[in-house]
């Protein structure tokens, strides 16, 4: 029997300073959205329509690529049923 003498690796370099990279940003955007709300929330309201239609085709867009469509059969015979 052979086993392998080479030690598994559990954490990466990128692991260890892509949480607080990631954290950080989360926290600018979180604190970022507050005052831009309290700030100019009557902005905010009037561009809220905007987003909405905005939504609407990256929502499409983003969402037909977990169904399937475009895709062709895998198998050629199922494309017969």
């Amino acid at each position: 029997m052979a086993t392998s003498t080479t030690p598994a690796v559990t954490t990466t370099s990128r692991s260890r300073w892509f949480l607080p990279v990631v954290a950080a940003a989360w926290l600018a955007g979180a604190a970022g959205a507050y005052f831009l709300l309290t700030r100019h929330f009557d902005h905010a309201l009037q561009a809220l329509p905007y987003f909405i239609l905005l939504a609407c085709p990256l929502m499409h867009l983003f969402m037909h690529r977990r169904h399937g469509h475009g895709r062709q059969p895998q198998d050629p015979q199922q494309h017969d049923r």
